[in-house]
């Protein structure tokens, strides 16, 4: 049945986004206390310009990936690992590009993007075979745990190596996550017209991949470019917690992805349906006691990442509204992409990212961390309700339905 098999996915899944989440929220934790606020904001910024570049670096080639292989399944993988190969070069090629060209803002950092961005083109690629296990183990667990253990031993002793610190699983990531595809998919001739279909598919998606992964951690730059790194030092502890819903959405999203392609190639809108609904419903039953928690928590919380952090308050409302209202739209994007309207869901981010630059630039001057919480809320709802009104327009799915109570006899299932 779907639902078991998107269960034991899912469970796999969210187990290494709770383990991740922690991780990095106790990272953040290690560095707002060690270090002064303005030298954490100069960290927070420089890491979160890494992963936006990275993030643009990949051209989002593993989604293109998981679209292909799992395709492929249905006539033995053939030719997958050609496919693979014309996906990494050109993000080797342009995240060593975006590299040299960032050096002077991120120093040695630059040279950690190429692994960056091919950790997350070669694991995307597992599952595109359905595999989880090597996304739940390396993404989940190896890369967040060795960032906090490398990153609480350099703050404690070489300060200046946080960024390296910060970077170097990712190497490490990359490598396993190359052994762990190896014998998922044997080298075989390189298919004539492979690179051709595979860029033709995923070409408007990579743009709204970086359009993504920039809007993703825009804020923190904008707030320290227009606020100063001490803000931004406030802000990224503030806004931590909204990693719980990513990282659940993540989770959720990178083990229902291939079912959804599979179901929506083959016209089965009955089953693309139960699996949106069922995973809709998971994330609201997941997710909204976190915000609700943090919104009732938030003075006492963020006074875990030291003294003045607490007047933060204002923005982990702001966050917690914002992340309830996304998470009743379920993974719209996801099921977007899914069904193949990736010029579609370029668009959507394009607007997204209007609105948040707009409000950002407006709000964040006069009121600093709290005004970079309305500008990413706002885009945050425009990302959502856009794609959801287009599902309904196009194919008439809805986030809740009958199928939304599979989502509780989940429960039963887990329990047995």
């Amino acid at each position: 049945m779907a639902v078991t098999g998107l269960a034991r996915s899912g469970a796999a899944g969210l187990a290494g986004a709770a383990v991740g989440a922690l991780a990095q929220f106790a990272l953040v934790v290690v560095v707002t206390r060690g270090l002064p606020p303005a030298r954490a904001g100069e960290f927070f910024m420089v890491t979160a310009l890494a992963l936006m570049a990275a993030g643009v670096a990949k051209l989002d080639a593993g989604n293109g990936l998981v679209y292909f292989i799992a395709r492929a399944g249905t006539y033995g993988y053939l030719g997958v690992s050609g496919y693979v190969r014309a996906a990494v070069v050109p993000v080797v090629v342009a995240a060593s590009g975006a590299g040299l060209v960032l050096y002077p803002q991120l120093g040695p950092l630059a040279w950690a993007l190429p692994a960056m961005a091919l950790a997350d083109v070669l694991l995307a690629a597992t599952r595109g075979f359905g595999a989880m296990r090597p996304t739940v183990l390396l993404d989940g667990i190896v890369l967040p745990v060795g960032q906090l253990v490398l990153v609480t031993a350099a703050a404690f002793t070489y300060a200046s190596a946080l960024p390296l610190a910060w970077a170097a699983p990712y190497l490490l990531v990359a490598v396993l996550a190359g052994l762990a595809l190896r014998g998922r998919a044997p080298r075989a001739p390189y298919l004539p017209g492979t690179g051709r279909d595979l860029w033709r598919h995923t070409a408007p998606r990579s743009a709204a991949g970086a359009i993504q992964a920039v809007f993703q951690r825009l804020d923190i730059v904008l707030v320290a470019v227009l606020g100063g790194p001490v803000q931004a030092a406030v802000y990224t502890a503030a806004t931590r917690f909204k990693i719980v819903g990513q990282l659940a959405n993540q989770g959720l999203s990178r083990a229902v992805q291939p079912r959804l392609v599979t179901a929506l190639a083959e016209g089965d809108l009955v089953r693309a349906r139960e699996l949106y609904q069922v995973t809709t419903m998971w994330l609201v039953l997941l997710t909204w006691p976190v915000w609700l928690g943090y919104a009732a928590l938030a003075p006492w919380l963020l006074d875990l990442f030291g003294a003045g952090y607490d007047t933060a308050a204002p923005v982990a409302l702001v966050l917690a509204a914002a992340m309830m209202a996304a998470t009743a739209c379920g993974m719209v994007d996801v099921v977007l992409t899914a069904a193949g309207h990736t010029t579609g869901s370029l668009l959507n981010l394009l607007a997204a990212i209007g609105v948040t630059v707009l409000l950002d630039l407006a709000l964040i001057p006069a009121h600093g961390a709290l005004g970079a919480a309305l500008g990413w809320a706002g885009g945050l709802l425009v990302k959502n309700a856009l794609p959801l009104w287009q599902l309904h327009h196009r194919y008439g799915l809805r986030p809740f339905g009958r199928h939304s109570l599979a989502a509780l006899r989940f429960r039963a299932w887990a329990a047995a």
